[in-house]
């Protein structure tokens, strides 16, 4: 057991007393197809998804409520460019990612909470949620350029498979940010600027993570946890509570 009471990462994620969340469509004016894949790609998470018309709003426009109270708006536009219209090959071979489509705000807010994904192909969709969140957590350390950022591929050779992927941990290779690279050895993979952990324990196996921690600068910390549960079906959560982070984060400094 390590020094913050955990036997495992799956520990971290446990249910918290959370606001009642919803995601609302307002005054969709795109065609039933939208509303359709925006289901698709959200409805696995444990938020309740409406559309609403309301005159005096924007047309077009995604908004997260807690307990009946706006806390995030999202142009529906940029979830189509960021998650709608796209699927997890477009973030492997650098058609889009860490630069091209911010992720949208009301994806980001739903934090602390814990959500059961499915990759393909029991879904097209839900599994690309966690890629927005791993890219939206390195470009968040790859903009502050300090701290430290720790990352679990399973497979050390999907650093090498995914074109966009590789990018990005070349920028941060040669950014100083203290980036640490975990997986399975099922290959040799060497960069200057990166440290490599590999491992052929459980937990290597079954985790993806993406967490980082700034040093001097203004930058929140900001982590991913998802464990692999079944074939390709994932528990996950994000977080930006400081202690919480730090602890996920020294975790893997003393398991991994």
């Amino acid at each position: 057991m390590d020094t913050n009471g955990r036997d495992s990462l799956r520990e971290f994620l446990s249910e918290r007393d959370l606001p009642d969340r919803t995601l609302v469509v307002l005054n969709r004016r795109e065609p039933e197809p939208v509303q359709r894949l925006f289901e698709e790609s959200f409805g696995a998470l444990s938020v309740d998804i409406e559309e609403r018309e309301l005159p005096e709003a924007t047309d077009n426009v995604v908004v997260l409520l807690e307990d009946g109270e706006v806390v995030a708006t999202s142009p529906l536009e940029k979830l189509q460019n960021a998650v709608l219209y796209v699927n997890s090959d477009l973030y492997r071979t650098g058609l889009s990612g860490v630069d091209k489509h911010e992720a949208p705000s009301v994806l980001t807010a739903l934090d602390e909470m814990v959500f059961s994904l499915r990759g393909f192909p029991k879904s097209n969709k839900e599994k690309l949620l966690l890629i927005v969140m791993s890219r939206y957590i390195e470009n968040r350390a790859l903009t502050a350029d300090d701290g430290r950022l720790d990352v679990a591929f399973q497979e050390l050779s999907r650093i090498r498979d995914e074109r966009g992927t590789e990018t990005v941990y070349k920028r941060l290779a040669e950014s100083d940010v203290e980036t640490h690279i975990y997986g399975l050895p099922d290959i040799t993979y060497e960069r200057d600027g990166l440290h490599i952990h590999t491992g052929t324990g459980e937990e290597y196996q079954r985790s993806w993570f993406v967490v980082y921690t700034p040093d001097v600068s203004d930058a929140d910390p900001a982590a991913l946890v998802a464990i692999e549960t079944g074939p390709n079906i994932w528990e996950a959560m994000w977080t930006y509570q400081s202690e919480q982070v730090e602890d996920i984060q020294q975790h893997i400094i003393e398991n991994f």
